[in-house]
């Protein structure tokens, strides 16, 4: 299963400079309880926008830098490694940007997890077109913005029909 987790503003922004353009402890603690555990996959840029792998979770690269080795990280070079490996395995891979990275696995997607931040910012990068007839909302978590949260934000799981 190939599940894709991500936040964006308003207009479906996800990036500025290589970076997330917001600090939303609810959304990153969020993050960290969905992919604990398990695998995630990102790009280069993604990673190091992280600076390390992320702790508790098996980390994949996905780049076309073929001499790059991490030593925290596994590195791949493909699209097809990548679902060769969700195939193999028992569980869920997460897919975890960016844009480019949700871009090639955006027509394999069985789940999408999706933060929405209630405020717009300014930024480089948004999130790949997705063909929301082929998905169906799941659940939905809606969250005020309060004293550690400047903004409002709701969790959204759409599942692949």
């Amino acid at each position: 299963m190939i599940i894709f987790i991500w936040a964006q503003d308003r207009a479906g922004n996800i990036g500025k400079d290589n970076k997330m353009p917001w600090h939303l402890p609810g959304d990153l603690q969020f993050f960290k309880k969905t992919t604990t555990g398990k695998t995630l996959v990102m790009g280069r840029k993604t990673y190091e926008s992280l600076g390390k792998a992320l702790p508790n979770r098996k980390t994949i690269v996905l780049t076309r830098d073929t001499s790059l080795q991490l030593a925290d990280a596994d590195v791949i070079h493909s699209r097809e490694e990548v679902l060769a490996l969700a195939k193999e395995q028992d569980e869920a891979i997460y897919i975890a940007g960016g844009a480019e990275i949700y871009r090639l696995f955006m027509d394999v997607a069985d789940k999408l997890i999706v933060t929405k931040i209630d405020a717009t910012f300014e930024a480089d990068t948004a999130f790949p077109e997705v063909d929301w007839e082929n998905f169906t909302e799941v659940s939905r978590e809606p969250h005020d913005k309060d004293e550690k949260n400047k903004y409002g934000y709701t969790f959204y799981t759409y599942e692949r029909n």
